[in-house]
């Protein structure tokens, strides 16, 4: 098993996110060594986030020989920077998925996400990880028009879907569960939480590494080639040889299959923190995670030391721009009291979305599969997705087909045109949200 080297002050900067995170500072993150050698292992897994760091768990313990490999470092992608909430079922509202796939699909997926959060759950606890859970999530409105939506939803959630952690709070109620009159009314979940990413995520490398799977950072996969029924993945300094590769590399796929570049679509999300926030200032007292009706939704949470952190910028291009000027601001729509507040930490990084907003879930050629894609919505469903892989390996059950068997479209455009067309059509969302 390869030795971690740990950093006891960690300097790191990530050459593919801009910013370094508040996370970074509450976690030592240890390192893994670089690949130089060649081995034979039975699964490859490509990609050190959520899914790969949970496949490898499941197949170590199966019994499984697994290596995983990171091009970075582990938490480099959104797994080890996103705002940590978890949310309730799929990413997008249970009636609209029932509007592509009807109702006996929709409660399906509905049903494993809800066991995805309980698997996330109770996986926290069975290893002590210490993730900074906390309890409870708040969606809001942002425009007056969408409230009977949001009613609609709650009443939806309890008598068709059977999920009763959710009531409907008026204008006074969400006011005083924000400790912001900004918003109209939205929904109370209590049945779920958030997290501190890549404290997850360094607790998931730990007990892959327990468990006896193999992590490597820093080690690109730069070609693979059949031989002998076998897939060859060459890096800069060894090579690795394996019976299956899972490709978990959701916004940081471009270039590994045509399939990946067509279907997942890299964006850029952008979080700041403020410095710690007395308790007069009176945001969030209950501790709730928060999201709002935006199409590009804003979305924000206090941490355990009281500081607000705020993600509310997309970008659709490569540009950063000034990260601190923009979330300042929306953080002052919000919150007009901290008009001014300091950011302690302002970062970024790229999250992988589909048309659909539903994961991409594909077998691309035999013993080769890729799965990605959470828009957003990863905290939970990429952990479970690696636990699902692992099961279709072992050959326990095969759940994970309910996912690989969503029609999710490409991209229009191909590959020159189908980053601006994106930006064209964000551009308009955004213009909406405002109207």
């Amino acid at each position: 098993m390869p030795r971690e080297r740990s950093d006891a002050m960690d300097s790191y900067v990530s050459p593919i996110a801009p910013g370094r995170s508040y996370y970074q500072d509450t976690v030592e993150r240890p390192r893994h060594p670089r690949l130089d050698q060649r081995v034979e292992t039975d699964v490859l897994v490509v990609g050190g986030g959520f899914t790969g760091l949970s496949a490898a768990i499941h197949l170590a313990r199966a019994g499984v020989d697994v290596t995983l490999v990171e091009a970075h470092r582990l938490g480099d992608g959104a797994s080890g920077r996103n705002g940590g909430q978890m949310g309730t079922g799929q990413r997008i509202w249970p009636g609209e998925v029932e509007a592509l796939y009807g109702f006996e699909r929709s409660k399906a997926l509905f049903d494993l996400a809800e066991e995805a959060k309980a698997h996330l759950f109770e996986f926290i606890a069975a290893n002590g990880i210490d993730a900074d859970l906390r309890m409870g999530q708040l969606s809001v409105v942002h425009k007056r028009s969408y409230v009977p939506e949001y009613r609609g939803q709650v009443e939806a959630l309890k008598a068709r879907y059977g999920y009763r952690s959710v009531a409907f709070m008026d204008a006074g109620e969400t006011a005083e569960r924000l400790g912001s009159r900004r918003y109209f009314g939205g929904i109370r979940d209590g049945g779920t939480g958030h997290v501190n990413p890549l404290k997850l995520l360094v607790g998931l490398a730990h007990v892959a590494t327990a468990s006896g799977a193999r992590i490597f950072e820093e080690t690109k996969i730069l070609s693979t080639r059949r031989e002998n029924g076998r897939t060859v993945a060459a890096t800069a300094r060894g090579e690795i040889r394996a019976e299956r590769i899972l490709y978990a590399v959701n916004a940081y796929g471009p270039g590994l299959d045509k399939a990946i570049d067509a279907h997942v679509m890299p964006i850029g999300s952008f979080i700041g923190a403020t410095e710690p926030l007395p308790d007069s200032a009176g945001v969030l007292p209950g501790g709730e995670a928060c999201d709002d009706s935006r199409f590009v939704v804003r979305y924000f949470r206090k941490s355990v030391d009281n500081r607000l952190l705020f993600g509310g910028r997309e970008a659709y291009t490569s540009e950063a721009g000034d990260i601190t000027r923009h979330i300042r601001k929306q953080i002052a729509e919000v919150y007009p009291h901290l008009k001014g507040v300091r950011l302690t930490h302002a970062w970024g990084g790229s999250v992988g979305i589909t048309m659909q907003r539903l994961p991409f879930v594909r077998t691309l050629s035999p013993g080769v599969t890729t799965i990605g894609g959470f828009s957003g919505h990863g905290v939970m469903l990429a952990n479970f997705a690696g636990r699902l892989y692992a099961e279709r390996i072992v050959g326990n059950r095969d759940r994970l087909a309910e996912f690989e068997a969503l029609d999710i479209p490409s991209f229009p455009g191909g590959s020159r045109l189908r980053a601006p067309l994106l930006f064209l059509a964000m551009t308009w969302f955004s213009l909406r949200d405002k109207i």
